[in-house]
């Protein structure tokens, strides 16, 4: 096998695409769930770690706001229009907009580092001094992963606009590695300081991977520092919007993060595992399809039946994987947290405390699963501000909603005032940008939906029946008594639920099954022999 070529070559069709970032994305979240595992048994969902996910808050406000704020919202459509006229000059674009990035981050770092006990007295009003003093050492510590992670991000919007996928979505797989190693080494001769060096170790391998792969397509580093280029300057216009949407974002997590401190012990640990569990299916179906049909949405955004196309077809294949998806969550949400987080310190009461938090948060998985989309097809088009404003209403009504069903359910009633908010901007979204475009495709949207949802009743119904037949045979006070009734139940649930589709001749399950036969080994080989049986 050729490893050069296929990092090299571009992948050109958008199903190849999301398939190769699906699997790596796959990869990345099950070290995640193993990363979530091992920091649930070694520390059980109390104190520390609320001080463990309160410390990344500020890193994470700095890293969102510069630089997901400037690749997001325009970096990727502004690089492939200077590319298609003179590579030069997306190679200028790049180089300044890199060390433009790393001046501000590392002078917000800076700032950071002065007024930590401040911030972080603001963001912990609930932590006693101890806890607020350890989170404060966390944080600075934290401060470098945003600095590191910004010319990882740049190199990765420069891999997504030449549609080289391989690298990039490797990044996150050795980015959760570095965390792993944090937690198994690092805890052990510095305590809980230790996962922040992780998080550290993490952000340089995500950069590492990257490097060669942008190497290869000619990237060179250059001190450019030009803030009136004409590039940078329409690149900085875009961004404004997306960074202050991205800042509503964060304070809404802010929000979050303080609510959370003043309810009982473990409650922020508890939203965050919660919310890591819930977002597994929508970091592999819908981010992967999202990144993975972005670059054709910016060439093809002046054709407009194409870009409709484009969209119809990613949303459907997007919804076809989250709908069971939700079901799964639903049904098997206990078993799911049992198998992999209930060890060690991870006590039936944070199980009871996460089940609920997470039965919220799959309420609105197809909602979640689709904004991302949503709103690059508003970015292809160069339009930042309209995802900002309806962004705004959303979280406005997040924040409304936490501070009213936090206080009645507790950490649970955070994942259902998200929920209800992420849903709502679904629908603002979708509506607007009927209105830009036109017509959608509803139609055939809609059908699709139609035989999802049936196909996911009879999955559930399925589940259901499955779990108390299996239940008299086996032992579930035991980790493997569990696994297998988990096992068993979620395959016969898919397995109903892609059977139906395939009954229904759903267009997608098809392109699916294609997909994966196209990419076993064994067919690449007899494809090979038949060509060399012609004289190819």
């Amino acid at each position: 096998m050729n490893w050069r070529k296929i990092f090299k070559n571009p992948i050109e069709s958008i199903t190849g695409a999301a398939f190769i970032i699906a699997i790596t994305s796959l990869t990345s979240r099950v070290l995640g769930v193993l990363r979530d595992r091992i920091l649930a048994g070694s520390f059980g969902a109390g104190e520390t770690l609320d001080i463990y996910y309160a410390a990344f808050r500020i890193p994470d406000l700095v890293y969102n706001l510069l630089v997901l704020g400037a690749l997001s919202a325009g970096f990727i459509p502004v690089f492939i229009s200077l590319k298609k006229e003179k590579k030069e000059s997306a190679w200028h674009l790049a180089n300044n907009t890199l060390n433009i990035l790393l001046v501000s981050l590392i002078v917000l770092a800076i700032l950071g580092i002065i007024f930590i006990q401040p911030l972080t007295a603001l963001i912990t009003p609930g932590f006693n001094d101890l806890a607020r003093e350890k989170t404060a050492q966390l944080t600075m510590i934290m401060f470098l992963s945003p600095i590191i992670l910004g010319i990882s991000a740049l190199i990765g919007g420069i891999l997504q606009s030449f549609r080289r996928f391989i690298a990039y979505s490797l990044a996150p797989i050795f980015y959760n590695l570095g965390i792993i190693i944090g937690a198994l080494f690092f805890v052990e001769s510095q305590g809980v300081v230790g996962l922040a060096w992780g998080v550290v170790l993490g952000a340089f391998l995500h950069l590492l991977i990257q490097i060669p792969a942008v190497w290869s397509l000619g990237w060179r580093f250059k001190f450019i520092f030009d803030l009136k280029d004409k590039a940078t300057r329409k690149l900085a216009r875009l961004m404004v919007p997306r960074t202050m949407s991205l800042g509503v974002v964060q304070i809404n997590l802010v929000v979050i993060t303080i609510i959370a401190t003043r309810l009982e012990s473990g409650s922020l640990t508890v939203f965050n595992l919660a919310n890591n569990l819930q977002f597994f299916p929508i970091g592999l179906f819908g981010i992967s399809f999202a990144i993975a049909v972005f670059p054709l949405l910016s060439e093809k955004v002046n054709d407009q039946k194409i870009y409709k196309e484009i969209f119809s077809n990613t949303i459907r294949k997007i919804l076809f994987f989250i709908v069971p998806a939700t079901v799964l969550l639903i049904t098997l949400r206990a078993q799911i947290i049992r198998v992999i987080l209930g060890t060690g310190a991870f006590s039936w009461r944070d199980t009871i405390m996460t089940m609920d938090t997470l039965g919220f948060f799959a309420l609105s998985l197809f909602a979640q699963a689709s904004i991302p989309l949503l709103i690059r097809m508003f970015y292809a088009r160069h339009d930042s501000k309209t995802p900002f404003y309806l962004g705004l209403i959303s979280v406005a009504l997040n924040v409304v909603l936490a501070f009213i069903l936090g206080d009645r359910l507790g950490v649970a009633g955070l994942a259902l005032a998200f929920s209800i908010a992420a849903i709502f901007q679904f629908f603002l979204l979708w509506l607007r940008l009927n209105v830009v475009v036109g017509d959608l495709n509803l139609s055939k949207i809609m059908s699709a939906v139609f035989v999802y949802t049936l196909a996911a009743l009879f999955c559930g119904i399925v589940v259901q029946i499955s779990k108390l037949a299996i239940w008299p045979f086996i032992d579930m006070s035991t980790f493997w008594g569990v696994f297998i009734q988990l096992a068993v139940c979620a395959s016969l649930g898919l397995l109903t639920y892609f059977s139906i589709c395939y009954y229904l001749k759903n267009p997608e399950v098809m392109e699916f099954l294609e997909t994966i036969k196209k990419r076993l080994p064994w067919k690449k080989t007899q494809a090979l022999d038949s060509g060399e049986a012609r004289g190819l």
